[in-house]
């Protein structure tokens, strides 16, 4: 079967991968299509350290295509949204609600692909870049079936992640001022998060006009192409601002532009190293620099959230598709991503 693999030196596209079949809890999934994300060009640049050979891809949807021993909420045929979240259930953290927050969830890879006799990883407990992949059973959600499963694939990253990060991590309320920096897949579903929570100002910031119009579809009421303006929109500064670009000297402008009770909230992913600074003083004016993983998603509940408000017209899904590529013209959509030519490039099968 077909898939992407990057080795540590080389990503290509191989077609003979091979996967074992479900076991107790675990569910086999036929991938349709699959978003490209920059956190898969993050492993290929280094900027996310990951065991190798891996085969890549973490937003994905698909046809349930067998189910493992003591699964029962999907069957054959279903149709599935993809989580990265392998998260256990059982734990404290599973148990209060915060799946993003299970051990189980974070850095243990598991190696259900073969090729050539030798074990390849699976990234972020997903890898959609795949013809087929396996799952937990947590993982695979179930979804109506007149939904497409080129904009599904997007629910289980980049919509969870920003989507999520304005409704559970920050909790955007009605009135509320936001600014986004980075209008991207990520970026755009922070706005979109924003305009579902309400929001009364939102102002997006990105380096590229071509991207105001698209972000103003999304929820944008302002745009700019640097973060200079955003004081004359916002002259006592922003009760949410979300850095979702990954640099340093953003995370610090995103700080920098709080009103008092303000909160940065942080969505980009720099190198594993990077440091960022602040000036302290201005903390004690109640600001909050919050960390935000995957959203802080239950995505068993949200992604059927997602999906009916999509059905409702209320969250936008297939504008976020630029484009779909073939699997094989796999280095073609990762250079449109990574020059930012697309807002979500979908990789179909």
């Amino acid at each position: 079967m077909r898939g992407v693999v990057f080795d540590g030196t080389r990503t290509e596209v191989v077609d003979d991968l091979e996967i074992r079949d479900p076991g107790p809890g675990e569910v086999l999934v036929a991938v349709a299509a699959a978003g490209l994300c920059h956190s898969d060009l993050s492993v290929i640049d280094g900027t996310i350290p990951f065991p190798v050979p891996v085969v890549l891809g973490h937003e994905g949807a698909g046809v349930v295509e067998a189910v493992g021993r003591g699964v029962g909420h999907v069957r054959p045929g279903d149709h599935v949204a993809l989580s990265t979240l392998a998260n256990c259930g059982t734990c404290p953290q599973c148990d209060r609600g915060r799946p993003t927050m299970c051990r189980r969830a974070i850095g243990r890879p598991g190696r259900p692909f073969s090729r050539g006799g030798r074990e390849l990883f699976q990234f972020a407990s997903n890898s959609a870049f795949a013809e087929r992949t396996l799952v937990r059973a947590v993982q695979a959600v179930k979804i109506p079936a007149d939904l497409p499963l080129t904009s599904a694939a997007l629910i289980g990253c980049g919509v969870l992640t920003g989507v999520g990060a304005v409704l559970n991590r920050a909790k955007v309320d009605r009135g509320d001022s936001v600014v986004v920096i980075g209008t991207g897949g990520v970026g755009l579903n922070v706005l979109q998060g924003a305009r579902l929570a309400g929001a009364l100002t939102v102002v997006a910031v990105d380096s590229n006009p071509a991207k105001e119009a698209l972000a103003r579809q999304f929820g944008a009421t302002h745009f700019l192409t640097g973060t200079d303006g955003v004081r004359d929109i916002l002259p006592d500064g922003a009760d949410h601002a979300f850095e979702c670009v990954g640099r340093t000297e953003l995370i610090r402008q995103a700080i920098d532009l709080l009103d008092r009770h303000g909160q940065a909230v942080l969505l980009g992913v720099p190198a594993a190293d990077a440091e960022a600074s602040f000036t302290v003083s201005s903390m004690y004016l109640d600001k909050s620099i919050l960390g935000c993983r995957y959203g802080s998603s239950r995505p068993q509940r949200d992604i059927a959230l997602y999906a009916d408000l999509y059905r409702q017209g209320r969250l936008l899904l297939d504008e976020l598709v630029t484009e779909t590529y073939p699997v094989e013209d796999f280095a073609k959509a990762a250079a449109d991503a990574h020059h930012g030519r697309v807002a979500r490039g979908v990789l179909v099968f």
